[in-house]
């Protein structure tokens, strides 16, 4: 049998969390990117050089892109395309926390297809691929019930929560939770742990494209901060924002936020 591009994504997450724990992520090297845009890691680059060799060579057709790979117009020529996050969290890994993701997925002319999430030190391994469900563990997952927003369970950062972004300057009243990885705050809220999640800065398309399928594929619904569904493969790998939760948050969330 075939190996599908979610096998693929697999097999690549497991090699990953075997480099990136092969490292103590307290005293792994680590410097700041230019143009403040964040840490890197020795973990970070170790990890995407195999992914790079690992996906590519199986996949020669495919564009690539990746936080730590410098950008091309190449990828932009494909039907389909990787999007890799080598580590999802790279301050929270360097500071010797857990909770980090491997993020890895393909997209197909903007829509995601295979999407893996993959926390090694929790052995967490979520999963989908499109129309296939969505799973963490091999086990399927769903997003929450809840119908109130002032009562829902939403992670969403401290700056998220000014008031210039809401209606009539009015916050919801819903707890506020964080947790360093965007992709696995996505993949919490499918799994049902949390009832919702935003972002409301633009955000790299390397963070979100696998926990985007991750959502969908478990019945949440996901798009950015204006209602539109989520893009890949763009000029700039940037999207407006993430609004996703059950549907019903979700539309809630939407109709507290100001019209952007």
């Amino acid at each position: 049998m075939p190996v599908t591009d979610l096998d693929l994504l697999i097999d690549a997450a497991r090699a990953a969390g075997k480099i990136a724990t092969g490292f103590s992520g307290a005293t792994a090297r680590r410097w700041d990117k230019p143009d403040n845009a964040g840490p890197v890691t020795e973990a970070d680059l170790a990890v995407n050089d195999m992914l790079h060799d690992t996906l590519r060579a199986a996949r020669p057709d495919y564009g690539w892109l990746s936080e730590e790979t410098e950008d091309n117009s190449d990828r932009l020529e494909q039907d389909r395309v990787f999007i890799i996050d080598p580590i999802d969290g790279t301050r929270s890994f360097a500071d010797g926390s857990r909770t980090w993701a491997h993020a890895l997925a393909v997209a197909e002319q903007g829509i995601v297809t295979a999407g893996v999430v993959f926390l090694p030190m929790r052995g967490l391994m979520y999963s989908a691929a499109l129309g296939q469900g969505a799973f963490v563990n091999g086990t399927p997952i769903a997003p929450s019930r809840q119908d109130s927003l002032e009562t829902a369970d939403i992670l969403a950062t401290k700056p998220n929560m000014n008031e210039t972004f809401w209606r009539k300057n009015n916050v919801p009243g819903f707890a506020r939770a964080h947790r360093p990885s965007l992709a696995y705050r996505m993949a919490l809220v499918a799994e049902g742990r949390f009832d919702g999640m935003l972002t409301l800065r633009p955000c790299w398309e390397w963070d979100i494209a696998a926990g985007d399928l991750i959502l969908r594929e478990a019945g949440a619904a996901c798009t950015d901060r204006t209602g539109a569904p989520l893009r890949f493969n763009n000029p700039r790998p940037q999207v407006n924002g993430v609004v996703a939760a059950g549907q019903t948050v979700h539309d809630l969330i939407r109709s507290a936020l100001r019209p952007f």
